[in-house]
């Protein structure tokens, strides 16, 4: 009889890994292109605004530097196109493309958000329990 010297932990725990970067990459490809449509439709949808030398008053303008976003499957780098929208409101300030997919200041998704205060609830429950009295003491 043959001895099995497979080592299925370290099989397994590299395969997670491969999975979760998988996933990661399609995450990260999903979260670009739908952002890439957002600043599309948002361009288009205003091409008919020009200044008065004929020119748009919003385009696209580059990208944004790429960051990275905290989620449950682990950082997922983002980079925003640029839109330069030169057109001002009523008090003469610029109009800013804001992103309802990808806001300016997020660096964390939601469920992060959520999970951080239950690990750190459930931490300070968990070490409350190791370090009580005995009964009688009090």
């Amino acid at each position: 009889m043959k001895k099995d010297t497979t080592n299925t932990e370290h099989l397994s725990m590299n395969s997670r890994d491969v999975l979760t970067e998988v996933l990661r990459r399609g995450a990260q490809e999903m979260l670009a292109t739908a952002i890439e449509n957002e600043v599309l439709e948002y361009v288009a949808g205003h091409t008919y605004l020009q200044d008065a030398e004929g020119r748009r008053l919003v385009t696209r303008n580059g990208y944004l530097p790429q960051r990275a976003i905290q989620t449950g499957i682990g950082p997922v780098d983002v980079q925003r196109p640029r839109v330069n929208d030169r057109r001002l409101d009523q008090n003469g300030q610029r109009i800013r493309f804001s992103s309802k997919i990808l806001p300016p200041y997020l660096r964390r998704t939601k469920s992060i958000d959520e999970l951080i205060p239950w690990l750190y609830l459930n931490l300070v429950y968990q070490s409350s329990c190791h370090h009580r009295p005995e009964k009688g003491l009090l």
